[in-house]
Parts: C-alpha cells; structure tokens; sequence
C-alpha cells in the first residue's frame, strides 16, 4: 500500500509540472511576418529581431508572446522579462504592432504591449525610439498617456496605482528597468506616459 500511494504522488506531481508548464501562445509570427509592411528602411530592419517572452496575464495563466525589438537590446529585454514572469507581473497581451495594421492607437486601446514601430512622435516631425526598437510600452490601460488636460489615451483608460499592472514608483517591475537604465515616460515633464519604457544609447 505505501509504494502504490508514492507511485500516486509521483503521477500527481508529474501532472503538476505538465499542467503548470503550458503556455498559451498569443503571437507565433516570424520576423518576416512581424515586419511585413512596415516603412522603416533596411538598415534599420538589419538592427532588429524578434524575441519570444514569457508573462503571466489577467486571466492568471502563462502566456507567450512576441516583441521586435533592437538587437543590442535583446539581453535586457530577456531578463526584464523573466523578472515580470517571476513575480507574476500581469501583462495583458505582446504581440508585433504589425497585427494592428501598425496602428499604435489601435493597439493601446487592445491593451497590447508592444516595442518595435518605425512612427513618428505624435504631433512632430521627430522619430520616436520605437523606430529603433529601443522603446515598450506595456499595459497601455493600466497606465494610459495623461495630458495636463486630463485626457488619457487609449481614451476612458485610468491610471489607478497600484493597481495590478499597474507601474509606480516602488513597483518591483518599474525599478528592474530604472536599474537597467531604461527612462520611464511616468517621470516626463509634460505629458506623463505611464507605459513608455525607452533605453536611451
């Protein structure tokens, strides 16, 4: 009778572990895919790659998906989110912008998380570091774009910290990306930017 009750909790254990170590995929493209369309010049699609990270969403289940990012960044971008992963961090969805048609309005109002977009800063005629693949935005909903005026973007979002996935000061996510170097658009003068993270060269 023991034997067959360790045997029992062998099999028990093993399930565990299976059950545990799935993983529901919300992005399997390849980089072709993940830059099909895109305005940015060669050069600077030379400078990109496609990484498969791990996060545990809303609905309390390992996910998977996918973010274009700068190449020299790809080690950072690994450990940070290993890190979100191990705290259990929630973020919603990661999938290539690409999936929106490139539209970063449509893909903040999806709640997407997002790195790679060759687009200008709104209203400018400037860059943003997204079209280096050197920004993320992560949780748009949970910590939208608030201007002075009290708009948020994506609109009706609200920015109600600390709530879960939510970024603000002392969250043990926001400071893995401080250490690391990274700029939090949460601390820009004007507009604040909760969700923007950018690593500055």
């Amino acid at each position: 009778m023991p034997e067959r009750t360790a045997g029992l909790d062998v099999i028990m254990v093993s399930f565990q572990r299976v059950k545990q170590g799935k993983k529901i995929v919300d992005s399997r493209m390849s980089f072709a895919e993940a830059v099909s369309g895109t305005a940015a010049p060669l050069e600077v699609l030379k400078q990109l790659c496609l990484l498969d990270v791990c996060y545990y969403a809303f609905d309390g289940k390992l996910h998977q998906g996918q973010l274009v990012a700068n190449k020299r960044l790809r080690g950072e971008i690994e450990g940070i989110f290993a890190m979100i992963k191990d705290i259990r961090f929630p973020v919603a969805r990661v999938v290539p912008i690409v999936h929106y048609c490139w539209s970063d309005a449509t893909s903040m109002a999806d709640n997407n998380t997002s790195a790679f977009n060759y687009r200008f800063v709104a209203g400018t005629a400037r860059l943003s570091c997204h079209a280096a693949g050197e920004a993320i935005d992560i949780n748009p909903r949970q910590n939208p774009v608030v201007y002075a005026s009290g708009t948020t973007l994506p609109p009706g979002a609200v920015y109600v910290p600390p709530a879960l996935g939510a970024f603000f000061r002392g969250c043990p996510a926001l400071d893995e990306f401080l250490s690391r170097g990274w700029k939090w658009g949460g601390e820009f003068t004007s507009v604040k930017d909760y969700h923007h993270f950018e690593k500055p060269r």
